[in-house]
């Protein structure tokens, strides 16, 4: 939530079913909620899209020490 939304009273809903959320089970209102939001990560139909590198290519492996930005 935004300053501005708490500025103006705005609060967000429950992704899964749109209900307020309790403030137990936050953002969602119900275990229920929570356990279908849990279920979908399980099954796969929630995910992080990943960058894959060029075919044929690997991405470098930073050394000990080295921070992975300085190895890009």
């Amino acid at each position: 939530m935004t300053d501005s939304d708490r500025k103006e009273g705005r609060t967000r809903k429950c992704p899964i079913c749109g209900a307020p959320p309790a403030a137990k089970y936050r953002p969602f209102c119900s275990p229920r909620c929570a356990d279908i939001d849990l279920g979908r990560w399980f099954s796969g139909s929630y995910s992080v899209p990943a960058v894959e590198p060029p075919e044929g290519e690997e991405w470098p492996v930073p050394e000990e020490g080295e921070d992975e930005d300085e190895a890009n």
